[in-house]
Order: structure tokens, then sequence, then C-alpha cells
């Protein structure tokens, strides 16, 4: 057991396994550079998606919006805009709008309107 290395201690918890020092305490993370990804681990590449989900919902459907290349403020603007369009209620979380009722044609067009490239994913 001579190649094993430390992951966790009871003196101080979680060990990075990078520099050997315990994670609140590690260096080579600050140094790290995260790869660019969106919100909820969804690909970045420009298209926006469109999907419609009842899971989890007491099978009510939704229309879930993400990869729109868009934060903060300006994200909550956008999402006020398609919300406008359909004539209902919905919110942002973590990046992703989430549209109340299965409203995917109509945000497609408005979507394409805006400039943006959209794909409607599932069926």
């Amino acid at each position: 057991m001579g190649n094993s290395r430390l992951v966790y201690s009871t003196d101080t918890g979680r060990i990075c396994p990078d520099c050997g020092r315990p994670v609140n305490a590690c260096r080579c993370k600050k140094q790290r550079k995260k790869p660019a990804a969106s919100a909820a681990g969804y690909p970045d590449d420009g298209t926006v998606r469109l999907r419609r989900e009842v899971k989890g919902r007491a099978g009510k459907a939704v229309t879930t919006v993400w990869g729109v290349p868009l934060e903060g403020q300006a994200l909550k603007q956008f999402a006020k805009t398609l919300k406008q369009r359909c004539g209902t209620g919905g919110s942002v979380k973590a990046g992703v709008i989430v549209i109340q009722g299965d409203h995917r044609e109509t945000l497609a067009a408005e979507i394409k309107k805006q400039g943006y490239n959209v794909k409607v994913a599932g069926g």
C-alpha cells in the first residue's frame, strides 16, 4: 500500500488529491481553471434547447429553455419576454428558464425571432 494517497483525515477532513492539503486550504483549486459550461452542466454550444418536462411536477407539463447565452438580469428579462409571449407564468432557476405549460412551438418561434439557434429536444 505504498502507492495509496490519503483522501480523508479525521483531523482535517477531505484532502485535495493534487496538493495534499485540506480542501478548504487547497491552493491548486484556485490555480485550476474550470472549463466554461452552461448552467446545470448542459452543453454550451450556442444552441438554445427547448424541452417539455413533467417529471417531479405532479403530472403538470412545463417547457424548459436552456443554453441561452445570457446571465443574471439579462436572462431574467429574456424569460419575462418569453412568459409574456405565452401568456403564462414561469421562473429562472440555475440558468434554466421554466415556462408553465407546453409552449414549445410558440417559444421556438419567439427565440428564433430574437436571433438564436433553436432545437426542440425530445418528441
